[in-house]
């Protein structure tokens, strides 16, 4: 038995680094060793390069999403989540508030990473539309992937001392800003889809990769996870309440809410809709979350 960190997974497949840094090819034994990359495990050595995961040892924490057919596991003991949008093509509002919800539940602090820059046609409207998101807690960082130099300055105190996910919707360039940071990952790359509006998968795996001393400080070594793109991020494991606690602006008006159950849909004197009303809570990330609680009621029936 040896103890070891998972750094790839597709599949039932995963890679395991041990100790001396070889990596063995791994596969759970039994439904209870179902792992993600981040995780700590223990295996049974099998052959010359290949193990059996025995166990997997208790999480900080675990970022995934979820629908009524299955769930897709991202990441595990994370310390922060960096979300991937662009200029271009147009990113989706609704997936990146369900990331920030997802994260918020999961305890995994996030920052924005407003990638494609140097394309000047849509920034400032991509810049309005990200405004809001500083105003509750999480910052958005402006860099172009192309210009790898400046992408590795602009993050290397994001990234140093921590395990950072890497996520974000197809198109965005996250393999590239991958590259970027880690040249040695040789991500594919492929440019989007004008015609369609969006992009191809070109990440199928989950993979951390150790960054460079670049990005690193003494004493504080960095990693990053590299997750495929996605196109849907159902929250169907998480209850109302931690629903609520993606949306931090509703906190300070839901604490005068008349009753102490409120829902912040419909109930008289709920100080939540009387914020939405005046303009001081966003109707767009409102209405994401009543989606949501739609979503997760609805599949409770069924």
């Amino acid at each position: 038995m040896q103890e070891g960190w998972v750094v790839s997974a597709h599949g039932r497949h995963y890679g395991v680094e041990l100790a001396d840094g070889s990596v063995r090819q791994s596969y759970p034994r039994g439904k209870k060793a179902q792992a993600a990359v981040g995780d700590r495990v223990r295996i049974s050595l099998q052959g010359d390069n290949e193990g059996a995961i025995e166990a997997v040892l208790p999480r900080r924490n675990l970022l995934f999403r979820s629908d009524q057919q299955r769930s897709k596991q991202f990441a595990a003991n994370l310390d922060t989540l960096l979300l991937v949008v662009a200029t271009e093509p147009e990113f989706s509002a609704d997936l990146l508030g369900r990331s920030l919800v997802a994260a918020a539940s999961a305890g995994v602090p996030a920052t924005i990473l407003l990638n494609k820059v140097d394309r000047p046609a849509r920034l400032a409207a991509a810049r309005e539309r990200l405004a809001r998101y500083p105003e509750i807690g999480v910052p958005v960082l402006e860099l172009s992937a192309l210009d790898a130099e400046a992408a590795r300055a602009r993050l290397a105190p994001v990234l140093a001392g921590r395990i950072s996910l890497l996520l974000g919707q197809s198109g965005m360039g996250k393999s590239t800003l991958l590259n970027a940071l880690v040249p040695e990952a040789g991500a594919a790359t492929r440019e989007h889809s004008e015609a369609l509006g969006t992009g191809r998968h070109t990440t199928t795996s989950t993979r951390l990769y150790h960054l460079p001393e670049a990005l690193t400080r003494p004493g504080a070594p960095g990693h990053l996870i590299d997750s495929p793109g996605f196109q849907g991020f159902g929250l169907a494991h998480l209850s109302r309440e931690d629903v609520e606690r993606g949306f931090p602006e509703f906190a300070p008006f839901a604490a005068q809410c008349r009753f102490y159950n409120c829902t912040h849909r419909h109930e008289p004197g709920c100080a939540v809709l009387a914020a939405l009303e005046t303009g001081r809570i966003d109707t767009e990330r409102h209405a994401l979350y009543m989606r949501i609680l739609a979503e997760n009621e609805a599949a409770e029936r069924y």
